[in-house]
């Protein structure tokens, strides 16, 4: 199952490339598994590298025009959305090791 950022991900990406729901979710899917990571365990930060460095390409191949735009589009709304704030209190264990040693 994935995390509540991934399905967030994938909406704002169908909204901003016209794709189907399940295009716009397998794109994400691969850029994500692309980028050694895992749509059960997304961070926000995650998803910053996947569309910085991977989604622009993925985006090519579909045949947008505007990639860089597109993903930069996406990540403003991702990163204004509710939910990215709440995803720094994330039970990753990186994460908490984190929270735990800023303690």
């Amino acid at each position: 199952m994935e995390t509540p950022l991934f399905d967030l991900a994938a909406k704002r990406l169908e909204q901003h490339t016209g794709f189907s729901q399940l295009e716009a979710r397998g794109t994400l899917r691969i850029a994500v598994k692309s980028a050694g990571l895992s749509a059960q365990s997304l961070t926000i930060e995650g998803l910053r590298v996947v569309f910085r460095k991977l989604m622009p390409g993925e985006l090519e191949q579909r045949g947008v025009s505007d990639s860089g735009g597109t993903c930069a589009a996406v990540m403003a709304d991702l990163e204004n959305a509710p939910i990215a704030a709440s995803d720094s209190a994330s039970n990753n264990p990186d994460d908490i090791f984190r929270r735990l040693a800023k303690a």
